[in-house]
């Protein structure tokens, strides 16, 4: 039941959402004050959310900053955090997000001497489709990545960032695994996560990756010229906040 109100949760806090019932009111309305204040502030909503300097701004007080590879020290286990993939069954093979910086991050830090194992969290975050469970063809991808099957964990059960601490906490009891970890995720999912792998016992040091807000730019296509692929970014964000909201509320972080 959670994992469908967070879905729904989702679509309501959509900024395109918010847009679009407002362009609607404005022209079922049959008062003309009402069709004005309607469209100006669907203008108003989309000149905000597509604007990339307002995003960065808000990114910036929301991520958590990342860290140099070089200044990490060493971990027995890097913990990546799964979501960065959808599985294309035509083709049979993964189509990957921004996201997948989180993996690639991973594996330099594996190939750097950073991290000894890898442990990787995701199964299905899809209501459609539940069996297609991103772990079990991540698995895949590391081996061709040329990681040793000894040095990585695959855990492909977890349909959500809770989910994700609880079972690889399962998953360290069951194989005995100790040591310092190390977690590591997108800049805005950093938080939520944090909460709950700490909610779930496991103390772990962040690692932030594909972050959005980089340096502070003031060009005048950054300031200025809106971009429709921005409010898709705030729904990332958005989406973010209110989880770790939730996530409070609830307990789970």
């Amino acid at each position: 039941m959670f994992f469908i109100f967070s879905k729904l949760l989702v679509f309501l806090l959509s900024p395109l959402v918010w847009i679009v019932i407002l362009l609607f009111f404005s022209v079922l309305s049959r008062y003309p004050d009402r069709k004005r204040k309607s469209l100006r502030w669907a203008l108003g909503l989309t000149l905000f959310f597509s604007n990339p300097f307002v995003f960065d701004e808000f990114s910036r007080l929301w991520e958590m900053p990342a860290t140099r590879s070089e200044k990490v020290k060493l971990y027995d286990v890097g913990i990546v955090l799964g979501g960065m993939s959808v599985y294309d069954e035509e083709l049979n093979r993964a189509q990957f997000f921004r996201g997948v910086d989180r993996l690639i991050q991973t594996v330099e830090l594996y190939k750097q001497g950073k991290i000894k194992k890898i442990i990787f969290t995701g199964g299905s975050g899809r209501l459609l489709h539940p069996e297609m469970k991103e772990g079990n063809y991540i698995n895949r991808y590391l081996l061709m990545m040329g990681i040793p099957e000894k040095d990585f964990y695959i855990e492909s059960e977890s349909k959500n960032t809770r989910e994700n601490a609880v079972l690889t906490k399962v998953l360290l009891e069951k194989n005995n695994i100790n040591g310092d970890f190390l977690l590591i995720t997108s800049a805005f999912h950093m938080r939520r996560s944090l909460g709950c792998f700490n909610k779930a016992g496991i103390v772990a040091d962040p690692y932030s990756t594909d972050r959005y807000a980089g340096p502070r730019k003031y060009e005048f296509n950054h300031l200025f010229i809106p971009e429709p692929s921005i409010i898709y970014s705030w729904d990332t964000l958005i989406h973010e906040i209110a989880g770790f909201i939730t996530y409070k509320i609830v307990g789970y972080s």
